[in-house]
């Protein structure tokens, strides 16, 4: 089976598509399915609150060498699904490739632990229908 590549995207930071994409790898390896994924935000490491930091550092995510990179029209087109957060990044740049929009997540600034599991328990929803 070819790898099927994830892009998690969101034009207003980069700590929900970080979340998404650390768990998305953590489930995909521990199933042993042949899944990766990729994360674009346009946050600034020194505009990552401290809340989130600490929230990271709670679950064991390292995040003091994490570059958040602008997100790129070819990382976007070389995705098989773009999982949005709140943003038309995929329609914009990678038009006609499958997405999904998870608009309704809450803000990773206001409550961590609260956008965590939002965004753990989509994932893991997302992994069971890839896996299925």
């Amino acid at each position: 089976m070819k790898a099927q590549k994830v892009s998690f995207v969101c034009l207003h930071g980069s700590a929900k598509s970080l979340i998404a994409a650390e768990q998305f790898n953590r489930l995909a390896a521990a199933k042993g399915l042949p899944f990766r994924a990729t994360t674009s935000g346009p946050e600034p490491d020194a505009e990552v609150p401290a809340n989130v930091v600490a929230g990271f550092k709670s679950r064991g995510i390292d995040v003091a060498g994490y570059k958040p990179t602008l997100i790129a029209a070819n990382q976007l087109a070389d995705a098989d699904l773009i999982v949005s957060f709140a943003c038309d990044a995929g329609r914009r740049l990678a038009p006609g490739k499958p997405e999904e929009r998870w608009d309704d997540c809450p803000a990773v600034s206001d409550d961590f632990d609260v956008a965590w599991g939002f965004i753990t328990g989509r994932v893991e929803e997302l992994i069971s229908r890839l896996a299925g």
